[in-house]
């Protein structure tokens, strides 16, 4: 039976938390990451390089304030590195909400993540929730998460959990590993990113497991 739930922009619904705080507990057996070339990263250290060097592709700037965002590998791993670390506000920075039918594009501002409004307080929580599957082990407080390169198509750009290393693993391997009942190939987890204005954000998470 397969079970899916999603988080588009802001709100880590509380149906997908509760399901990513489900699989954490009895350790399995999985191994550390795959061969992948990684193509962007995030630690202090190379936040601080690449806030510097944050240009698009077309040379435009790309917006520093919550680490480099000029391409989607580097706005998940930053996003990534933020959940890890406990930091939901910077995490919020890197949020967004892709455009609708009636809506535009909406992307994390420090106003609205620093505010009180219930959904971004709602999103912070559950964030919280989802840290818990993505600490490797042994845990520490300044992860080096890379990404490896994924295709982008109309502004948009899908990252498998398994293109994601947090200090050598694969996420989803790392996921796993906090799990009970749960067994390679029946986790399918992967995160959204879109290009809005001129920066990358996330705009979804994605667990699937069945």
């Amino acid at each position: 039976m397969s079970h899916r739930k999603r988080t588009v922009g802001w709100i880590a619904g509380g149906a997908l938390a509760a399901m990513a705080a489900g699989v954490t507990g009895c350790s399995s057996d999985s191994d550390p990451a795959a061969d992948k070339e990684p193509t962007a990263s995030s630690s202090s250290a190379a936040d601080a390089e690449n806030a510097d060097k944050g240009k698009q592709e077309d040379g435009s700037s790309a917006q520093p304030s919550a680490g480099s965002q000029s391409t989607a590998e580097e706005a998940v791993a930053a996003w990534v590195t933020a959940v890890i670390k406990g930091q939901p506000k910077q995490a919020c920075l890197l949020m967004g909400e892709p455009a609708t039918d009636s809506s535009p594009a909406r992307a994390g501002t420090a106003a609205r993540c620093e505010s009180d409004d219930p959904e971004v307080r709602q999103m912070q929580d559950n964030l919280g929730d989802i840290r818990t599957s993505f600490i490797p082990e042994p845990p520490t407080d300044n992860p080096k998460v890379e990404v490896a390169k994924v295709p982008v198509t109309g502004g948009k750009a899908v990252v498998p959990a398994e293109k994601v290393t947090v200090e050598g693993k694969t996420l989803d391997k790392i996921i796993l590993s906090h799990s009970t009942g749960v067994e390679a190939g029946q986790l399918d987890v992967s995160m959204e990113s879109t290009k809005i204005d001129d920066a990358w954000y996330v705009t979804n998470l994605d667990f699937n497991i069945g």
